[in-house]
């Protein structure tokens, strides 16, 4: 008993500290190379210009595990203006590390526009969008991209545009998490459409790592799901419930039919993360009320799915295909994190009391708190500051 009350100590000490409040989680970056029938070309970068600046990237949980998270987060208060003229010193060294090859052709790059939003939620990496324009020969037909690892992993596309015939086409992204070039994109056709196949792998993927491990709202609230009991149809009612719903308003989301905004989407999933913790706490059975309050936070927690989705991209060949895939890799993600979660807790208890008294009460208490937290944070971000 006193073992396994250390270990389980040990194990919330661990996610605590996994979650401290001032903490950014590192994204990767999203670039896309817009390719022009008069051959210019712009390179579009989404990332975190105080990451590029610090060295912060993806190999770190979040920010304040870096040893110069100190310097970022002065860099994550700094207003718009001031960090784009600090940003301005490091615009040789982002030119002097990416690479834009043509037909094995290094393209001379410059910076166009720099956009570096106000300082925001301290949850929420602040992302900038920094241009870089080119010309590239004619009759060119590949496109490789090269963004060190240095400065995070990536996800890159490449947009073909026929100015004169108004066609245009998205290629499929590459997401990239090695010190390596793009594979080739091809530059010799409009419309290159995508096997069915890439895009499985490409979406199922995204949608996994969307959960685990950058889905922090996600995993806290599926792991409030699991610490009711240890009764597995209360676990399956309670995860069909919240699978059915997300998927409606992820496809609704998708698809423009339905959106809401952050204001409202955000402060609401850290209060479903409340409400499930709480109930733990007052009772180990499903009340009449938990099924369909879950069902109403699953449609809000899809809303942010779709709203993931959207920034990424659906390529519009196989739009429904990338839809059901990423959603296939979401409930892959829960899946991962149900089986460790019951790996880690319900195999070793065979008492549900003492399961309760040991597992359910201290995870849900801090799983509360955290979400309290989380719910003050966004209120004062959307409607005080």
């Amino acid at each position: 008993m006193q073992k396994s009350l250390q270990k389980l100590l040990l194990f919330l000490t661990v996610i605590f500290l996994c979650l401290p409040a001032n903490a950014d989680v590192v994204k990767p970056a999203l670039v896309e190379v817009s390719v022009f029938s008069d051959r210019s070309t712009i390179v579009q970068i989404r990332t975190s210009v105080e990451a590029l600046l610090t060295g912060i990237n993806g190999r770190y949980r979040n920010t304040q595990d870096a040893p110069n998270s100190e310097e970022y987060d002065r860099y994550r208060e700094l207003g718009s203006a001031e960090l784009k003229t600090v940003f301005e010193e490091f615009h040789s060294e982002l030119l002097d590390g990416i690479s834009l090859t043509v037909d094995g052709t290094k393209i001379p790059l410059s910076v166009g526009m720099v956009d570096v939003p106000p300082p925001g939620y301290t949850k929420v990496t602040r992302t900038s969008i920094i241009e870089l324009v080119g010309e590239i020969p004619d009759r060119a037909t590949s496109l490789r991209w090269y963004y060190p690892l240095r400065f995070g992993d990536q996800a890159v596309r490449v947009r073909q545009v026929n100015e004169s015939s108004g066609e245009y086409h998205w290629s499929a992204y590459q997401w990239i998490k090695k010190d390596e070039p793009s594979k080739p994109f091809s530059l010799t056709e409009v419309y290159t459409k995508p096997t069915f196949w890439s895009v499985a792998y490409t979406y199922t993927e995204v949608g996994f790592l969307h959960i685990v491990p950058k889905g922090l709202d996600h995993i806290l609230f599926v792991l409030g799901i699991f610490l009711i009991s240890m009764r597995l149809r209360h676990l399956i009612l309670q995860v069909t419930m919240f699978t059915v719903a997300h998927s409606i308003t992820l496809a609704l989301g998708a698809y423009g039919l339905i959106s809401l905004p952050p204001r409202l989407v955000e402060p609401m999933i850290a209060l479903s993360i409340v409400y499930v913790a709480v109930q733990n706490l007052i009772t180990d059975q499903l009340s009449r009320h938990r099924l369909p309050v879950i069902f109403g936070f699953g449609l809000l927690h899809g809303l942010g799915f779709a709203s993931i989705l959207t920034e990424f991209g659906l390529p519009e060949e196989l739009y429904l295909a990338a839809l059901l895939w990423f959603n296939v890799g979401v409930e892959f993600g829960q899946l991962a994190l149900l089986v460790c979660a019951y790996l880690a807790f319900t195999v070793w208890f065979n008492d549900p009391s003492r399961y309760r008294r040991v597992v359910s009460v201290p995870g849900s208490l801090l799983i509360a708190a955290v979400g309290a937290l989380w719910v003050l944070e966004r209120v004062v971000y959307f409607y005080v500051s």
